[in-house]
């Protein structure tokens, strides 16, 4: 029989609601440097356009004619202006658009370097389940309430900075939510299945909401 843990759900004012067994598969990985680099730098790799290209000496305009002759002028002999030492001549060894940065990665390694971050990060006592987030109007002054009951009861330091610290995973959409919570500057909102390692290490805490929703959509991807 698998391995459960047990973790604390919490409501919007902070306090307990009740509580949840996650699957040792997916909270209770192994850490995996390795997995988790390489598909990192996959799906970062992946995001890159390509688009950066530069002329060679061969492409930029001008430069037909030699400068100035040979010998007899003093100064150093050049043949073109469009050589890379010129301003305005050509690049050497630039970017083109022709490389192609893309990277292969499976659908199990994409899962399995996620649930070793999330393993780590719940061991780290990164991630807080919440039974529902959707607000009863939208404000996000509301919302920013709710996120500081929320701060207190997962424990989450030094979450008021410019940089988004907190990644809110949702189970599915909601209006009332999207557009109260936006406007928080620390705060970046996914869904549930759109959950990936990169998302998640690039900000220090998870909030995930409806997670007995949550939790068997991760589970189901193994």
């Amino acid at each position: 029989m698998e391995a459960k843990i047990s973790a604390k759900i919490y409501s919007q004012k902070g306090a307990e609601a009740g509580s949840i067994d996650l699957p040792a598969k997916v909270f209770a990985v192994k850490w995996r440097s390795d997995l988790v680099h390489q598909v990192v730098e996959g799906m970062r790799s992946n995001k890159r356009a390509g688009t950066a290209d530069t002329k060679g000496r061969g492409e930029v305009r001008g430069g037909g004619r030699k400068p100035w002759k040979q010998k007899g002028t003093g100064r150093a002999r050049h043949g073109s202006t469009r050589s890379p030492i010129w301003v305005g001549g050509g690049v050497t060894h630039g970017p083109l658009a022709e490389k192609n940065y893309k990277r292969k990665i499976t659908k199990k390694m994409r899962a399995q370097a996620l649930f070793s971050v999330l393993s780590k990060k719940l061991k780290d006592n990164e991630i807080l389940f919440v039974n529902s987030l959707a607000p009863a109007d939208i404000k996000t002054k509301k919302a920013a309430e709710v996120m500081e009951n929320l701060a207190k009861a997962g424990n989450f330091k030094n979450i008021k900075t410019k940089n988004p610290k907190i990644l809110m995973a949702l189970s599915d959409r909601s209006e009332k939510t999207e557009k109260s919570f936006r406007n928080i500057s620390t705060l970046e909102i996914v869904f549930v299945k759109n959950l990936n390692p990169l998302d998640v290490l690039n900000h220090k805490y998870l909030l995930i909401e409806n997670p007995e929703e949550a939790v068997k959509f991760l589970e189901s991807r193994i």
